[in-house]
């Protein structure tokens, strides 16, 4: 825990003062009686049942108590590594030294007696009461106006699983989880130079959340790293509760639908846009890091895309674009075209398109918003109930009231199954969030279709464009490295040339060190198979 006490340096705002206990005892120092001290910190924690003080004689001679929260402590390392060594009588030979020794008292147990305690001496009252909140041990002796503040803290936390919303089939599959200081680790594993930095912070005024941003010091910009540390400083809330609390502070534009910070599970990800001069925001309490800045290629790729062949990754990466364009745009499409250009029906096709809307009630465009709408209302269902629920409500969302829908003739068949392909291509979104973007601008571009129709579609889409092209993320243009192009950036963004390629980081990030691969490595390996004298063809 010296990590953060050594680092936080506190919020540069000017903040009113708060009417907490922790804010009154500020200045509040301890006195010299035990007894008093002790009924000082009881008052605070009156009606507290996990609340627990132990009294004992340190070295049989001089009275102490131990204060702790017994529901945030191990018990047995307060035991075996604090009570333990502190009522061992010393011998004789070592009474004179006690005398030298009792001015610093409680430096001389920190530095001979406590081997397995990280510690620190302390005197005021705040950092007592924040310290026991935080899973630390107290330790007040007779005579002492100041303490020891003891490192106890015992978490719960789950093991290292495989990421759930982003599984892959090739790559690592172990995801961040709820403990800062285990992402952490997962991080310096990949990361093992001393050029990698974690500055650590506390925001909310209540919870006291830690936050962490990690960066590679030699490649991220100041400007940058500057920005993010002044946005997280800046936030003011009572309660920091998850990533997503901090993304909401932080982003450029809150009004846009488009997501501006990206979110992963993931530490191979993590890793990549570390290097890449990206910064990565990690919460305790929150297994999702959130990655600064974005831009909008990166929703629909993967840490799978690097592990890959080169021409396969970058097939299923244009699939993966236009299923996201086809989300957006198909439902309306279909409206444009069958109530306002049946022309453009293929003449195959026009008896069986007439056919199966001869006895609907209701014009298309109100037939595809029911659909739609009852399609968002199922897929939210599933995701709400539970895992062996939600299979089981999806067959028959799609299967039984599709299908009593047609036959009751309330829809189209053809409405039917392209309501389903528009759902579909949502689903091959990677980033849930991006997803969830072009999942909620699809209803007012089916609206302008059913009203004004290819125009309105039209009219639709140039908003939607324009509006990204104008959005930005820490000051980086939202479509980069298309708008402003980027010749090099374009290598990694809806292709994903060979890595031997992709001899510089993100030119938009304006990072320190630009080379990412040494150009003479651009060329290739060399064939350990070609014959002396033999001419590369």
């Amino acid at each position: 825990m010296n990590f953060w006490k050594s680092k936080w340096k506190g919020n540069k705002r000017n903040k009113e003062p708060s009417s907490s206990m922790l804010d009154t005892s500020q200045e509040t120092r301890l006195t010299t009686s035990l007894d008093e001290n002790v009924q000082t910190v009881k008052k605070v924690f009156k009606n507290d049942a996990d609340f627990s003080t132990r009294s004992f004689h340190l070295f049989n001679n001089i009275p102490a108590t131990s204060l702790f929260i017994s529901s945030l402590v191990d018990k047995e390392k307060i035991n075996r590594d604090i009570i333990q060594p502190l009522q061992e009588k010393r011998s004789s030979n070592n009474e004179e030294s006690a005398n030298s020794t009792k001015k610093d008292l409680l430096q001389s147990l920190l530095n001979d007696y406590l081997y397995f305690a990280d510690g620190e001496k302390k005197q005021d009252l705040s950092s007592l009461l924040d310290g026991l909140l935080h899973g630390k041990t107290v330790i007040l002796l007779d005579g002492e106006s100041q303490y020891l503040l003891l490192d106890t803290l015992k978490t719960e936390k789950r093991s290292i699983e495989q990421p759930e919303t982003e599984r892959v089939v090739r790559g690592p599959r172990d995801g961040f989880i709820e403990q800062m200081e285990s992402n952490i680790s997962l991080l310096r594993y990949r990361l093992p130079v001393p050029e990698f930095r974690v500055e650590p912070f506390e925001v909310g005024e209540k919870t006291k959340t830690k936050v962490s941003v990690c960066y590679l010091d030699n490649v991220v910009s100041d400007a940058l790293l500057e920005e993010v540390i002044k946005r997280i400083q800046d936030i003011s809330i009572d309660r920091i509760l998850d990533a997503g609390y901090i993304e909401q502070f932080i982003q450029d534009n809150p009004r846009s639908p488009f997501p501006q910070v990206q979110n992963t599970e993931r530490p191979d990800k993590a890793v990549g846009n570390i290097l890449e001069g990206r910064v990565i925001i990690l919460v305790d309490g929150s297994p999702f890091a959130l990655i600064v800045p974005a831009v909008f290629n990166q929703f629909y790729q993967t840490s799978e895309d690097y592990a890959g062949r080169t021409i396969i990754m970058s097939i299923i990466r244009v699939i993966r674009f236009l299923s996201l364009i086809f989300s957006l745009t198909f439902s309306s499409l279909y409206i444009t075209i069958v109530s306002f250009h049946p022309e453009m029906i293929p003449a195959q096709f026009v008896v069986a398109a007439s056919s199966g809307r001869a006895g609907v009630p209701f014009p298309v465009v109100v037939e595809v918003l029911l659909m739609e709408v009852a399609m968002e209302i199922l897929r939210e269902a599933t995701i709400r109930m539970p895992q062996q629920v939600g299979g089981a409500l999806s067959i028959v969302g799609v299967l039984v009231i599709g299908e009593a829908a047609v036959s009751a003739g309330f829809v189209s068949p053809i409405t039917v199954v392209i309501i389903a392909l528009s759902t579909i291509g949502s689903f091959a979104t990677p980033s849930y969030n991006a997803a969830i973007a072009f999942r909620l601008l699809k209803f007012p571009l089916i609206i302008l279709s059913g009203f004004i129709g290819l125009l309105g579609l039209a009219v639709g889409l140039m908003f939607i464009i324009n509006h990204m092209i104008s959005l930005r993320s820490f000051g980086v243009p939202y479509l980069s490295p298309v708008s402003p192009w980027n010749k090099q950036g374009f290598k990694d963004s809806l292709i994903r040339a060979p890595l031997r390629w992709l001899t510089e980081r993100p030119a938009e990030l304006q990072p320190k060190d630009k080379v990412r691969v040494e150009s003479g490595v651009e060329s290739g390996p060399t064939n350990p198979f070609k014959r002396k004298g033999e001419n590369d063809e």
